[in-house]
């Protein structure tokens, strides 16, 4: 079921209905239902493994969260060796328990989601190398939101590991933590410790966070429906025919895309959030004004947030202070120098990193090029910080008026995160770069060229203006929400607020003759 899909505007509606009426006593066991059901309409296969891994993840952390309290007992209890004996056995014990729950949750997204990609690179070989038969693929079937419920799943299971907090004892109150529909199939990724505190809890209905929650929504389809679904006709069109839409036209290729992903990720998230918040529970933000961003470390700390959390919290801390990376800091300083002694484990724990999030992004080299680049250029940036001092020492351009310096970083990064995105729009990776070569030999474009990008006059202008308000919205809500300013006028303004924007996506959306819903982007990781 589509969150852009009239039977989903019917289901939210009979879920808010009874959420504050008639299962008011048992709204998060109305939850645990709901998103369960919600699963299934995407696919009854799908529901095998969340249930599994669900189960297999809550199973093991009791186990973990036992051994934990049996060390704890012993360490009042016993003194020495003989508490060093016992805490090294439990220790063990834990270990093992985390392995088997690491691999029946992390093991089976490996391999329903990377065994096709091993086997294509294994045949790579085979035939162009040795002249040999291809191994056929496997073919396994791709859960929806695999990746996002298996994180979620994963952090849990560490956080209980390392002692941070006891195991969820109640399976249906875990059960709904990892599969809470709003954010089952594109995130935000969410911590167990941080949503327990409003998931489970009795809601009362509440009129302000309501028309909150309610705006935040509707803002979420007019990104959806008015703006992607618009203009990723155009991007498809240009990125289909590399050999045909060159130069000028991969320029335009790539602003539309960035204007593309933005509306159709923030406005899933816009949506999921709104969603939770009208059933009064609390989620992570997931996007900060990335567009306003000054560099690429800076963007990746405002766009999808929760993932960037993720790896520095749960595979690059344990990583850089891990005992290969001591034992690699301790050879770099007796070869190259205390300073990249110091330096090199990091730069290795933050390639691993960008590596994973680019294979997390999609089974293929073009996202795995793509997280390798994203890591080398936060890496030679941070390693230029002292060119740059030099330079603003000598050039004072921090000094220039109405802030054109800030308006030149923020464009740059805008331009160096589209470029790099040409790699999720062109599976090859060499014609990735092709195209991005021919952006500097720019053709000129007639007017019905860009017309027969499927876009006409009229979605160009509506485009244009979203922008514009996506960009208004933004600048608006940087010391405050920009709902919270308009709940502070009176009802009837808010209430014509809600109009506006309800009827703007009605009037506007890109529906007509042959309308497709389209899953959101994301939704395929």
């Amino acid at each position: 079921m589509l969150f852009v899909s009239y039977e989903f505007i019917g289901f939210l509606i009979l879920l808010l209905l009874g959420y504050y009426t008639v299962f008011k006593k048992f709204q998060w066991q109305l939850l645990l239902a709901v998103s369960c059901g919600f699963y299934a309409l995407a696919g009854k296969e799908y529901i095998l493994y969340i249930s599994g891994m669900t189960g297999a993840v809550y199973f093991t952390a009791l186990k973990l969260s036992e051994l934990n309290a049996w060390e704890r007992e012993k360490k009042k209890s016993l003194k020495g060796r003989e508490y060093e004996h016992i805490r090294t056995n439990i220790r063990k014990k834990r270990r093992i328990w985390l392995f088997s729950g690491l691999l029946s949750s992390l093991g089976v997204l490996l391999v329903v989601k990377y065994t096709d990609f091993v086997i294509a690179n294994i045949n790579f070989v085979k035939t162009e190398l040795f002249g040999g038969q291809p191994q056929a693929f496997a073919n396994f079937l791709l859960p929806l939101g695999i990746s996002f419920y298996t994180f979620k799943s994963i952090g849990y299971l560490l956080d209980v590991f390392r002692g941070k907090y006891d195991a969820e004892k109640n399976l249906g109150r875990f059960a709904l933590f990892v599969s809470f529909f709003p954010q089952l199939i594109q995130g935000p990724i969410s911590r167990f410790d941080k949503q327990v505190l409003s998931l489970y809890k009795q809601h009362e209905f509440n009129g302000r966070l309501f028309i909150r929650g309610l705006y935040r929504v509707l803002w979420g389809y007019f990104k959806k429906v008015v703006v992607a679904d618009r203009v990723v006709k155009a991007v498809i069109t240009v990125t289909a025919s590399p050999e045909r839409y060159s130069g000028a036209f991969v320029l335009l290729g790539m602003m539309l895309y960035a204007v593309q992903i933005y509306a159709d990720f923030t406005g899933g998230i816009d949506i999921a959030l709104g969603i939770a918040e009208m059933l009064g529970i609390e989620v992570e933000e997931n996007f900060i004004r990335p567009y306003f961003s000054k560099s690429v470390k800076e963007y990746w700390n405002r766009w999808h947030i929760t993932m960037g959390s993720w790896f520095k919290e749960y595979v690059f801390y344990p990583l850089s202070i891990s005992d290969f990376m001591l034992f690699i800091s301790r050879k770099s300083k007796k070869i190259f120098g205390n300073g990249a002694g110091r330096k090199i484990p990091v730069y290795l724990s933050t390639m691993t990193v960008w590596f994973l999030t680019g294979l997390w992004h999609g089974a293929s080299w073009n996202f795995i090029v793509w997280g390798l680049l994203n890591g080398v250029i936060i890496l030679v940036s941070e390693e230029l910080k002292g060119v740059y001092r030099l330079f603003h020492s000598y050039v004072p351009v921090t000094k220039l008026p109405f802030r054109i310096y800030d308006a030149f970083r923020i464009l740059r990064t805008i331009f160096i995160m589209s470029s790099l995105r040409l790699l999720d729009c062109y599976e090859d990776v060499n014609a990735a770069f092709g195209v991005f070569i021919s952006i500097f030999a720019i053709n000129d474009i007639e007017l019905s060229a860009v017309y027969g990008l499927g876009l006409k006059a009229y979605d160009f202008a509506v485009i244009a203006v979203s922008v514009v308000i996506m960009f208004a919205v933004s600048l608006n809500s940087r010391d405050k929400d920009l709902r919270d300013k308009i709940l502070k006028r009176s009802e009837a303004v808010q209430h014509f607020g809600l109009a506006v924007l309800f009827f703007i996506i009605i009037i506007f959306g890109a529906y007509g003759m042959g309308y497709d819903a389209r899953q959101f982007i994301y939704n395929r990781f």
